[in-house]
């Protein structure tokens, strides 16, 4: 899970139609973008944010009063970034 204002580097690749067609099929697969799927795999092989880490900023957000999103929705993600946070997820 990434907060937006966090992204704010872009970086254009160019890679194969096959490997095209393989991000998609994974992102539609798990629900989610091919973008947040190479971000995803790019932590996975070089290291990202620590789950400690995450947990801070999704609070950060959740402490400006559900300006971005609806207090249930990031009631939601929270909750999630703590069962992502628990020992026998890891």
């Amino acid at each position: 899970m990434y907060d937006m204002s966090m992204l704010n580097e872009r970086l254009q690749i160019l890679i194969s139609s096959e490997q095209r067609r393989r991000l998609e099929d994974e992102a539609k697969g798990r629900g989610s973008s091919v973008a947040s799927l190479v971000r995803e795999a790019i932590d996975a092989r070089f290291g990202g944010v620590s789950t400690d880490e995450r947990i801070r900023a999704v609070e950060s957000i959740a402490a400006l009063s559900g300006r971005f999103l609806p207090l249930e929705e990031l009631e939601d993600v929270i909750g999630e970034e703590r069962l992502r946070a628990s020992p026998t997820r890891r």
